[in-house]
């Protein structure tokens, strides 16, 4: 590691210790302090301890699995960054992730480069957009400053990937957007294939905010954000 201050605690969570070691080894690279876990238990137990400003988490893991993981987390309501680590047979347990909070996910084999864009990514997102005035939506109120939201006067938990999509369509709203521009244009991903992720992100909104939510399927193109129905 450089003499350039530390971009913050990443921790890695992976039983696989050629895997860990090259993760380490990146993100170490990239100025990043890099604490590492073995399994499940420790891992969370060091979530707790250490405050990481993001967690690569494996989902097959001794101890306490990475669904269980993600799970006990988002209960304590810790919304520290996830990315999870998944093998290509575990779609099921990648969407119940993301379900259950994760931010981002990414499918072995991978580079070691793409990990860190990705951390890095999930990283900005979580720092949120320009500071904007909030955004008001009939019931839905959209704070880019202190990063919360209200329905009807009532906060609303969000992760940061979910306040962000919200966010993107409430400062456009009527605007059509396809599943790869939101990709794109909120995730950061250019490009990037599997746009079924926001689908599964515009389903957690929607269950969350409810009758509030303003999110509209426009069939055959995307999403768009219009006033609720009152």
């Amino acid at each position: 590691m450089t003499g350039s201050e530390s971009k913050g605690l990443v921790l890695v969570v992976e039983d696989e210790r050629h895997i860990s070691d090259v993760q380490r080894l990146y993100l170490a690279r990239e100025g990043f302090g890099v604490h590492v876990e073995a399994d499940g238990s420790a891992g969370l137990a060091a979530a707790r301890r250490m405050l990481p400003v993001a967690i690569v988490l494996d989902i097959g893991l001794p101890g306490l699995d990475g669904i269980s993981f993600c799970r006990a987390l988002r209960d304590a309501g810790d919304w520290t960054p996830v990315l999870l680590v998944t093998a290509r047979g575990e779609e099921a347990e990648r969407i119940l992730g993301l379900e259950l909070g994760a931010d981002d996910y990414l499918t072995k084999p991978f580079s070691p480069r793409e990990l860190v864009a990705r951390v890095k990514t999930v990283l900005r997102r979580a720092a949120g957009p320009p500071v904007r005035p909030a955004e008001r939506l009939g019931g839905l109120s959209v704070d880019p400053v202190s990063r919360t939201v209200r329905r009807d006067g009532e906060p609303v938990e969000l992760t940061a990937t979910e306040f962000n999509l919200l966010a993107h369509l409430l400062r456009h709203v009527g605007q059509v957007f396809t599943r790869e521009q939101l990709l794109a244009q909120v995730w950061g991903y250019p490009g990037y294939g599997d746009t079924r992720m926001v689908d599964v992100f515009v389903s957690q909104l929607r269950a969350k905010l409810g009758d509030a939510s303003p999110i509209r399927t426009v069939r055959g193109v995307g999403y768009s954000a219009i006033a609720p129905r009152t």
